[in-house]
C-alpha cells in the first residue's frame, strides 16, 4: 500500500474518484496532525465506507520505533526503522515554550564531513516525502495534547538539498493550516552547501531560513574538513547564499563546528571575521561533540572563549550551541551507531543537532 503522505497532494483527486467531496482531504489532514489519529478508523466524522477504503489503499505509518530515549532536560530521541530495514533518527527538543524537532532527509549522507558519523557508510537513499512527514508526526505525538510543535530544523541525517523535492513536499505539509500549521519563519533548512540547489530555492521564492555549514574560513581548510568543497569553493557558496538572502529576505545562519587544534585557533577566528564582514547573518558556533571511533576532540574552554572574543570584537553576530540530551546521545546518529554496534548491523549516524539555527521565535 502507498504511504498516505507520499500521495497527499493526490488525495483530493483520489477522494473525487471514490465519490467523496474534496473537503474530506482537509479533514484527514486535521485528524492526523491535530487530533493525532493513529488509524483511519479513528476518523469518526468520515463515512465508515471511506475509512475502510482509506485503510485498503493507504498506510498511515510505515516506520517502527526501535528505540525511544528521554533526557532529564526534556530532549527525546527516536530511532526509527524504515520498511526496507534502513534506520534513521529524529529528535524533539524542549526549550522554554519552544518545541523544536530535528528530522532526517536521507538514509546516510554523501557529503563526507570528516567529523560527522552520518557519512561514514555513505548514503543509501533519499527519504520519501511521506517518511519525512512521518518523523514530524511521530515527534508531535510525544507532546501532551495541549502542546504543538513550534520549530523544525532539517538537520538530521543526510543533505536536505540533495533531496530537495521530497523535503519541500514535507515542509509544505508542515506549514499547511490544515496540518501542523508551523510558520515558515520557524523552519530552517541546514545544508553543507550546494550552490545550484540554493539558487533553485531562491528562484522558488522559498520562505524558509537557510543555515549553511561552513566549518572553515579558507578553501584549503574547508576541503580538508568538508571534501565536497573541492568542487564548490567558499566564494561560490557565499555568492549563492547572498542571492538567497537578497531574494528571500531571510537572515542567513552560518554554522561552524569547532575542532580542537584544526579550526579553533585565533587566526581562524580572524579569517572567519573577514569572510563574514558586512553580511546580514548569524554565526552559530558548535564546539565539537565527541563521537566514538572518530579522532576529533572538543576544543578547550580557553580556546572557545578566545575564539568567541575575537569574533565579537570584529562585530560578528555570534551564537554558541546549547548542548541538550547528552545523557541520551542526542547528537545526531549516536544512538543509531551505538545500537548498530550492539546488534552488528550497519550504521550511518547523523551530524550534531543544533537548537539555535533559527533565531526566530
Amino acid at each position: 500500500m502507498k504511504h498516505l503522505f507520499d500521495k497527499i497532494d493526490e488525495l483530493p483527486q483520489w477522494l473525487e474518484q471514490n465519490g467523496q467531496p474534496k473537503f474530506r482531504a482537509a479533514q484527514i489532514h486535521r485528524w492526523v496532525a491535530v487530533s493525532r489519529a493513529n488509524q483511519f478508523e479513528e476518523m469518526t466524522n468520515l463515512p465508515k465506507a471511506l475509512r475502510e477504503k482509506l485503510a485498503d489503499d493507504f498506510q498511515l505509518w510505515t516506520t517502527e520505533v526501535v528505540r525511544h530515549q528521554t533526557s532529564p532536560d526534556g530532549t527525546e530521541k527516536l530511532l526509527l526503522q524504515l520498511a526496507d530495514g534502513g534506520r534513521i533518527e529524529c529528535v524533539l527538543l524542549r526549550d522554554g515554550d519552544r518545541r523544536s524537532i530535528c528530522v532526517s532527509s536521507q538514509v546516510g549522507c554523501a557529503m563526507g564531513c570528516v567529523f560527522c558519523a552520518s557519512g561514514l557508510d555513505g548514503v543509501l537513499r533519499n527519504l520519501t516525502g511521506g517518511e519525512i512527514i512521518e518523523q514530524m508526526m511521530r515527534l508531535q505525538r510525544l507532546l501532551p495534547e495541549e502542546e504543538r510543535l513550534s520549530h523544525i530544523v532539517m538537520m538530521g541525517m543526510g543533505e536536505p538539498l540533495a533531496n530537495l523535492k521530497n523535503v519541500l513536499q514535507a515542509l509544505d505539509e508542515a506549514t499547511s493550516p490544515d496540518s501542523l500549521g508551523i510558520s515558515p519563519r520557524r523552519i530552517t533548512i541546514s545544508t553543507v552547501g550546494i550552490p545550484e540547489a540554493i539558487r533553485k530555492l531562491a528562484e522558488m521564492d522559498s520562505r524558509y531560513n537557510l543555515a549553511i555549514s561552513l566549518h572553515a574560513p579558507t578553501d584549503q581548510l574547508r576541503t580538508q574538513i568538508v571534501p565536497t568543497n573541492k568542487n564548490v569553493g567558499i566564494d561560490r557558496l557565499l555568492s549563492a547564499a547572498d542571492e538567497y538572502f537578497e531574494t528571500s529576505g531571510r537572515k542567513l545562519t552560518f554554522e561552524y563546528v569547532m575542532l580542537a587544534g584544526i579550526n579553533d585557533q585565533p587566526q581562524h577566528a580572524r579569517q572567519l571575521a573577514r569572510l563574514l564582514a558586512n553580511k546580514t547573518a548569524i554565526l552559530n558556533v558548535i564546539p565539537y561533540n565527541k563521537v566514538d571511533g572518530l579522532e576529533y576532540e572538543t576544543p578547550s574552554k580557553a580556546a572557545i572563549t578566545r575564539f568567541k572574543s575575537i569574533l565579537e570584537k570584529e562585530g560578528i553576530v555570534i551564537m554558541f550551541r546549547q548542548k541538550k540530551g547528552d545523557e541520551i546521545n542526542a547528537a545526531c546518529g549516536q544512538l543509531r551507531r551505538s545500537t548498530a554496534q550492539t546488534t552488528h548491523q550497519s550504521s550511518t549516524p547523523l551530524v550534531d543537532i543544533n537548537t539555535s539555527t533559527n533565531p526566530q521565535s
